[in-house]
C-alpha cells in the first residue's frame, strides 16, 4: 500500500512465477539470484542528462526564449528525479523499514509538490489539477503497464501477492472518491465558491487521516503484509554509499529540483502557447511523466528481476501518495496562503481516473499477469493522453 518496498524488497509468502522463458529477452545473470552491488545505480544516461541543469539555468537568466528554457528544464528534472530516488533508496537500505518508508513517501513526490505549490502561487490551478490527475493515471496505467509488459517479455507469466495489492487497490478507490465528491458537488448542487472550498478542505483532512491510518496499518498492525526482510536476506544488496553521503546528495538534488521547478513554472504559460499545447496537456502528460520518471525506472528494473509485487506497489503507492499526501498538503498550503485552490476537477479528468482504477483493479484481481495485460494498460493510457491533447 505504501512505498515501503521501494528499497528492493519483495513480499513474504508470494507466489513464485515461472522461470524465464528467454524467448523474447536474453537471459541476464545479474537479474537472477542475488543482486550485484552496482545493480541499482543512477546510470550514466542520467548522469549525462545533468548537463541540462546548468544549461536551463543559463537560458533562464540570459535568454528570452521561454520555449527553449521550458524544454531544457523539463529534461533537467529527469536526472534529478532519478538521483532523488537513488538517494532515498540508499538511506532506506541503511535504516528500518518504517523510516525508509517515510523517506520514500516524503521525497518520492517532492517534485510534484514543488511544481504544484509554485504553480498554485502563480494561479495555474488548471496545470496543478491536470498534473495531479496525470500522476495518478500515469502511475496506475503507464508505470504498471510498462512493468507488466517488460516483465512479461522475460517471464511467460508473473504472479503477485493479491492481499497487499488488494489493500492498495482499495486505497486507490477511496482516493478517487475523495477527488470526485467536490467535483460532483460543484456540478450538481451549484454551490457558492465558499461552500466548495469548505468541502475541499474537509475532504483533504479526511484523506490525510486515511493516509495516516494507512501508515499505521503498514508499519504497525499489519506490517507482515508489507515487510520483506526475507527478500533482503536473499538479495544481500549492500548500500553503495553511506547515510551521510546519501543525505547530502538528497539535499543537493532537492535544492536543484526547487530551482528547476521555479524556472519551469515561470515559463510554462508562454511555452505552452508557443508549442501549441494546452496547459491541461502540459500538466497531465509532460509534468506528470517527468516527475515520476524515477518510479518508472525502478518499477521496470524490479519487473525484470521477477519482483512484480514491488513494481505494482511502486505504481499504486505513488498514486496513493499523490491523492492522500500531496493533495491534502496542497489544500493546506492554499488555505494558509489564500491561493483558493480547490478539488473541483473537470469531468473528463475524473472520468479518466475512474476508468484507470476500474481497469487496473480488474486486471489485478487474479494475482497473475502477462505481457498482453501490460500492453492493454499502456494502450488505455495512450488513448487518454491523445484525448487530453485536444483539451
Amino acid at each position: 500500500m505504501l512505498q515501503t518496498i521501494d528499497t528492493g524488497r519483495s513480499l513474504p509468502g508470494e507466489f513464485r512465477p515461472d522461470q524465464p522463458t528467454g524467448a523474447l529477452l536474453s537471459s541476464d545473470p545479474a537479474l537472477e539470484g542475488t543482486s550485484s552491488p552496482g545493480r541499482h545505480r543512477i546510470g550514466s544516461f542520467f548522469v549525462w542528462l545533468l548537463v541540462f541543469v546548468p544549461a536551463s539555468c543559463a537560458l533562464a537568466l540570459l535568454t528570452q526564449s521561454s520555449t527553449l528554457t521550458f524544454v531544457t528544464t523539463t529534461i533537467a528534472i529527469v536526472p534529478l528525479a532519478r538521483i532523488i530516488g537513488y538517494a532515498t533508496r540508499q538511506i532506506a537500505l541503511q535504516t528500518n523499514p518504517a523510516f525508509g518508508g517515510l523517506i520514500n513517501a516524503t521525497f518520492g513526490n517532492i517534485i510534484e509538490l514543488f511544481i504544484a505549490v509554485l504553480a498554485i502561487r502563480k494561479g495555474l490551478h488548471v496545470v496543478v489539477q491536470a498534473s495531479i490527475v496525470g500522476s495518478i493515471v500515469g502511475n496506475i496505467l503507464l508505470l504498471t503497464g510498462l512493468s507488466i509488459f517488460v516483465g512479461g517479455l522475460r517471464y511467460k507469466e508473473q504472479r503477485f501477492n493479491k492481499d497487499s495489492i488488494g489493500v492498495s487497490s482499495t486505497m486507490i478507490i477511496i482516493s478517487v472518491v475523495g477527488l470526485a465528491i467536490p467535483t460532483m458537488f460543484a456540478l450538481t448542487v451549484k454551490p457558492d465558491s465558499r461552500q466548495v472550498q469548505i468541502l475541499s478542505d474537509a475532504v483533504a483532512v479526511v484523506m490525510a487521516l486515511v493516509y495516516v491510518a494507512g501508515l499505521i496499518f503498514a508499519f504497525a498492525t499489519h506490517k507482515h503484509l508489507f515487510d520483506a526482510s526475507d527478500e533482503i536476506r536473499e538479495t544481500h544488496e549492500p548500500p553503495a554509499i553511506g547515510k551521510g553521503a546519501a543525505a547530502g546528495i538528497l539535499l543537493a538534488a532537492t535544492i536543484a529540483v526547487g530551482v528547476e521547478s521555479q524556472i519551469l513554472v515561470t515559463n510554462v504559460e508562454q511555452a505552452a502557447a508557443a508549442l501549441g499545447l494546452t496547459q491541461t496537456f502540459i500538466g497531465m502528460i509532460v509534468i506528470a511523466v517527468i516527475s515520476n520518471i524515477a518510479e518508472k525506472a525502478n518499477a521496470i528494473e524490479f519487473a525484470l528481476e521477477d519482483k512484480l509485487d514491488i513494481s505494482l506497489e511502486i505504481g499504486l503507492s505513488s498514486a496513493i501518495q499523490i491523492a492522500l499526501f500531496v493533495v491534502p498538503t496542497l489544500i493546506l498550503i492554499s488555505e494558509i496562503a489564500g491561493y483558493g485552490f480547490s478539488l473541483v476537477f473537470s469531468m473528463f479528468e475524473i472520468i479518466s481516473v475512474v476508468f484507470a482504477v476500474m481497469i487496473v483493479n480488474y486486471l489485478s484481481a487474479d494475482g497473475r499477469c502477462n505481457w498482453l495485460e501490460g500492453a492493454q494498460l499502456i494502450s488505455v493510457y495512450l488513448i487518454i493522453a491523445i484525448a487530453f491533447f485536444f483539451i
